[in-house]
């Protein structure tokens, strides 16, 4: 298809095959260095995959971060990303990290109703301010959260932060692609899904992050987003798709920070 290079984030990535299983014993080793205060599996629906770990800070936390993964809605899960919690949870932070259903046995509108229904489970058991990130497909799902149709207004307004990294804020091209054989997008939800098609939501800090590495594609799709939501727009010098993310580790990251709403 017309825009597969386009959206193609592995092929352009030295050494691309070997992040996968570096991010799973890193997630490993992380979870089990956190022992007790780690809390795996908790369900937030009635799905094997309908599930999220809660990472929890020593003492009483500030408030909770929800991670949300990407992979183009058709792969990955929660356990490739525990080590990303450091950062918040250095700075006081608790942690849930949710898995979630894949194309093509559901729909990315399905999947955007279950983060929701995660997001819901976590802030029922926890207080204070919420604040979301996301990677990729995951930047669209957590910017997707502020739709009044999504979430309850108590919970919505619990959002203080929104940071989605790399994240596909119009989903329309990926229908030129053949990973739409996957995604089975039609443009009724493609337009409907795209988060530059919603109001931007008020009273939320939203801060649009992607690596200067990253494909022209992706760069664009940040810069768009970010002026369509009149958001922050941050790219890092010297980034790509996959390790971009790998300054949610540091607590003292600028990442970090703007994820906690911190100066």
């Amino acid at each position: 298809m017309t825009l597969d290079d386009a959206y193609a984030n592995a092929a352009h990535i030295a050494g691309a095959e070997q992040y996968p299983a570096r991010w799973q014993e890193q997630a490993a080793a992380f979870r089990a260095r956190l022992g007790f205060r780690a809390e795996l599996g908790v369900a937030y629906g009635e799905g094997p995959r309908e599930c999220y770990d809660l990472f929890q800070p020593e003492g009483v936390s500030r408030g909770t971060v929800i991670f949300v993964h990407g992979g183009y809605w058709k792969s990955f899960d929660r356990s490739s990303w525990s080590h990303l919690a450091a950062g918040p949870l250095a700075r006081g932070w608790a942690v849930a990290m949710p898995s979630y259903d894949l194309c093509p046995e559901v729909r990315i509108s399905q999947i955007t109703r279950q983060i929701a229904r995660a997001v819901e489970s976590v802030a029922l058991r926890s207080q204070g301010p919420l604040a979301l990130a996301g990677h990729s497909a995951g930047g669209h799902l957590v910017a997707r959260m502020t739709d009044p149709v999504i979430l309850a207004a108590d919970i919505r307004d619990r959002i203080a932060q929104v940071l989605p990294i790399s994240p596909l804020g119009d989903l329309t091209p990926l229908l030129r692609t053949s990973m739409n054989e996957t995604l089975r997008l039609d443009a009724a939800e493609a337009e409907a899904e795209s988060p530059i098609n919603m109001a931007p939501p008020h009273g939320v800090n939203v801060s649009i992050w992607v690596g200067g590495d990253e494909r022209p594609a992706f760069l664009e799709q940040a810069a768009h987003f970010a002026k369509v939501w009149g958001a922050q727009h941050m790219v890092v010098e010297g980034r790509h798709h996959f390790d971009v993310i790998d300054a949610l580790q540091d607590p003292d990251s600028t990442m970090v920070k703007a994820l906690l709403g911190l100066k």
